[in-house]
């Protein structure tokens, strides 16, 4: 039995601002293809599984707060909203990552439409994005993140307030981390794009009369999807493995 009703439902929305916030923005869930009815439905899932373990955080925080309940929700939906940035932010490098392979191999095609979002995009990014973005989901990636909100009342109890600074730290360790992460990925492409480009230039050089990069450019593509074919499994694993050490870091 409920004996505070108004403690209850005080104490779920405060959770509900939390976990709200980190699925606005989170990968995979924050997608134009994902319906808002359902992201707000599995947000109140979600806190309403959460807060009988969390209680004794959440609970005494928001009993007798008056006006200043008001803050404490905007706190909370700040604080869920970093967290679901940290794993977007991830998930956009593998993209930026896609869009330096393609232009490194030549494949500058019309963009076509986005599979997860409403705006135009090349075709090779697009899959690889799209892979990637499966790939979590096969691993469990919300799962990681579930736990990650529920450790994050440790790191930032409910109360306490906003922190401008670690939070900017936070996110600048993330994007740093995923930098290197995705240069590692695009390196094979970025060697080969320098190396194939100085060799056709120096072609150039010797015989000007031949256009040699309109009859390049086909052996510039195809070697490039070779080697994308070659190692997009290792990519994709290699994205995979890193997306636990940029949450734990975050």
């Amino acid at each position: 039995m409920i004996t505070d009703p108004e403690g209850t439902v005080l104490a779920l929305f405060a959770a509900f601002c939390r976990i709200g916030g980190c699925i606005m923005v989170m990968p995979g869930f924050s997608t134009a293809r994902v319906s808002v009815n359902i992201r707000l439905l599995l947000a109140a899932a979600i806190s309403m599984a959460i807060l009988p373990i969390m209680w004794d955080q959440i609970y005494p925080q928001v009993t007798g707060k008056g006006h200043t309940y008001i803050y404490l929700i905007a706190t909370e939906t700040v604080i869920g909203s970093v967290i679901g940035l940290i794993s977007r932010y991830y998930v956009l490098g593998l993209q930026f990552a896609g869009t330096v392979l393609t232009m490194m191999i030549g494949f500058n095609a019309p963009p076509s439409a986005d599979v997860l979002e409403d705006t135009p995009e090349n075709q090779l990014t697009n899959m690889i994005s799209f892979a990637g973005l499966m790939m979590l989901f096969m691993l469990d990636f919300h799962h990681v993140m579930i736990e990650s909100l529920v450790d994050s009342y440790k790191v930032m109890p409910i109360g306490v307030g906003f922190d401008p600074q670690g939070v900017l730290i936070t996110l600048t360790n993330a994007l740093e981390t995923t930098f290197m992460i995705m240069l590692r990925l695009a390196s094979p492409f970025l060697i080969y794009g320098l190396l194939f480009n100085l060799a056709i230039g120096l072609v150039n050089k010797l015989a000007p009369a031949i256009p040699i990069y309109f009859i390049s450019l086909p052996y510039l593509i195809m070697g490039g999807m070779f080697l994308l074919y070659l190692g997009i499994a290792a990519m994709l694993k290699l994205f995979a493995d890193g997306f636990g050490p940029v949450m734990l870091g975050g």
